[in-house]
């Protein structure tokens, strides 16, 4: 087998190995490089068909991957619903990825006597986040759960729940409190400073 075999075969295999993905920010940068990879190999070889079909798909990722990365941070681009602890809708979504849920957060069940702030995060019709909070005392909210699904979990989607100050200011919640020792946080981006194992955030008084 000669490198220009090598070259298709590994395309191939990023293809392949992109549809694998569940995340899909992944998803489209390892589908754009077997794109890019193939078509070096079928301008080789000569096969125009499949240089044209591998030209059109690497820019149709490069159009989502554009997409994605411009309404990452957009508050447009999410809503966060409050609803109560003991919502239906709630319960089923943390039960449909309690599987996911367990993995990622090892020591989390859910109580719904313990919830005190309940917040679902949706990207259009599809719920991409659950964050959980009870009243830890002396105007202090401790985050329980702050899970995203699977797909969007590259885009941190729980973020618009603590950059709206407002929905805690108006618990009279001062400050937020992660639960402790968690692994590779994105709360530093948006405003958290550490604070021994836990990240803290000073909220703002709600405005008048």
């Amino acid at each position: 087998m000669n490198w220009i075999e090598v070259l298709g075969w590994t395309g191939s295999a990023v293809l392949v190995l992109s549809l694998l993905q569940t995340r899909l920010l992944r998803l489209r940068v390892i589908n754009l490089v077997g794109c890019l990879v193939l078509l070096v190999y079928n301008t080789i070889v000569e096969v125009w068909p499949m240089v044209g079909l591998n030209v059109v798909l690497a820019l149709i990722n490069v159009v989502y991957l554009w997409r994605m990365l411009r309404t990452r941070h957009d508050e447009r681009s999410y809503t966060v619903l409050e609803v109560p602890a003991d919502d239906a809708y709630l319960a089923y979504v943390l039960d449909r990825h309690r599987e996911d849920i367990a993995r990622i957060n090892p020591g989390f069940t859910f109580a719904p006597a313990d919830v005190d702030a309940a917040y679902l995060v949706l990207h259009g019709d599809a719920t991409v986040g659950v964050v959980l909070a009870r009243d830890a005392g002396g105007s202090t909210a401790e985050v329980l759960l702050d899970w995203v699904t699977p797909a969007y979990r590259d885009f941190s989607p729980g973020e618009f729940v603590f950059r709206d100050s407002g929905l805690f200011s108006g618990r009279g919640v001062r400050r937020v409190l992660t639960p402790a020792g968690m692994q590779n946080p994105y709360y530093g981006r948006i405003g958290f400073r550490p604070e021994g194992d836990r990240w803290v955030l000073d909220v703002e008084p709600a405005r008048d």
